[in-house]
């Protein structure tokens, strides 16, 4: 798996140089200094995905079920001659019945997003750059519906991430590549079980031969090393918009080269004003999450039976979106 991180990372800095040294009209109509947009821009958005499947004497058999995810999103973008400032909050929370069996969760992001970017020279077209990233999760994460030990819970784990750069920022709003030699991450697990376990890379607790702890796990874990991420978003056919995002980090002094992955794919058609369908794809992989470990009961050393793998999770969904600001602005105008 670490050479499948590697291979990402040099495919990611192949990708990122071929676009920037392309030129602009294979990817972007050039617009007038006079159309750019400057000052704040928002935008805020809520939506509500459904799908329902229901058998009756149905020979084939299969499972009633009811999914439901509900999204929220706020941007707030600012933009001068030679600095910009974008920040974005995503918010997403789903569920899944299956007839006799509890609800089971499906979709659970926190998501906070900022960079501030400051032009290195009017002839150049990269930004020295500061970037914030926070996420974490509403509620406990189980790995089965009938389980009761829950494997995450809000801030168990959360992630910050903050550091600075240069920034790629031709067309800011729509592409960018942005490259941190000096990036902090915060891994947060305060919840004083899944800490004690060791979960989500944090020290666990270390006990005595009787099981008593001598010292508690530890509840958050500091990480220094480089960032790259790289996005791209734009409507590549009419009504039909292209989102993607990806960000691959590896720390100086722990497994150095050992690439975490983050990678959003998202293919967003809009139907009509209100009705959107979107297929999505999401690949995850870090090395400080163990799909399954155990402990010496007398050591309390960790056995790992499973090391990480590749996390992915897919999303096909048809919903109702609705632009808030528009909303707003037409209630205001009766």
């Amino acid at each position: 798996m670490q050479n499948y991180s590697r291979y990402s990372l040099v495919i990611f800095i192949l990708f990122s140089f071929q676009l920037c040294a392309q030129p602009d009209s294979l990817y972007f109509k050039e617009k007038a200094k006079d159309d750019i947009k400057l000052g704040w821009r928002t935008k805020k958005e809520a939506g509500l995905s459904l799908n329902q499947v229901s058998f009756s004497n149905w020979n084939a058999g299969g499972t009633n079920s009811i999914t439901g995810i509900v999204t929220g999103s706020a941007s707030a973008k600012y933009k001068q001659e030679n600095l910009f400032w974008n920040s974005l909050l995503s918010l997403r929370y789903g569920l899944n019945k299956q007839e006799d069996k509890p609800l089971f969760k499906t979709e659970d992001v926190i998501e906070v997003i900022s960079n501030v970017g400051l032009e290195k020279s009017p002839e150049s077209n990269w930004f020295y750059s500061a970037r914030f990233s926070f996420n974490t999760q509403f509620a406990n994460g189980y790995r089965n519906p009938d389980d009761n030990d829950p494997i995450s819970r809000f801030m168990a784990p959360g992630y910050l991430f903050l550091g600075i750069g240069m920034e790629y920022g031709r067309h800011i709003d729509r592409f960018s590549v942005y490259a941190s030699p000096f990036t902090l991450k915060n891994t947060f697990v305060l919840d004083d079980d899944l800490a004690n376990q060791g979960a989500f890379g944090v020290d666990s607790a270390i006990y005595d031969l009787e099981g008593n702890i001598i010292k508690e796990g530890e509840k958050t874990r500091q990480e220094l090393g480089i960032l790259l991420t790289g996005q791209f978003e734009d409507e590549i056919f009419t009504n039909i918009k292209l989102n993607t995002r990806l960000r691959l980090y590896t720390d100086y002094l722990n497994s150095f080269g050992n690439i975490d992955l983050d990678w959003e794919l998202n293919l967003n058609m809009k139907v009509n004003k209100y009705v959107q369908a979107t297929i999505g794809s999401h690949l995850r992989y870090d090395n400080d999450i163990k799909a399954e470990a155990d402990k010496n009961d007398i050591t309390n050393e960790e056995i790992v039976i499973t090391g990480p793998k590749l996390q992915w999770k897919q999303l096909l969904g048809v919903g109702v979106i609705v632009d808030l600001d528009s909303l707003i602005s037409q209630r205001s105008t009766l």
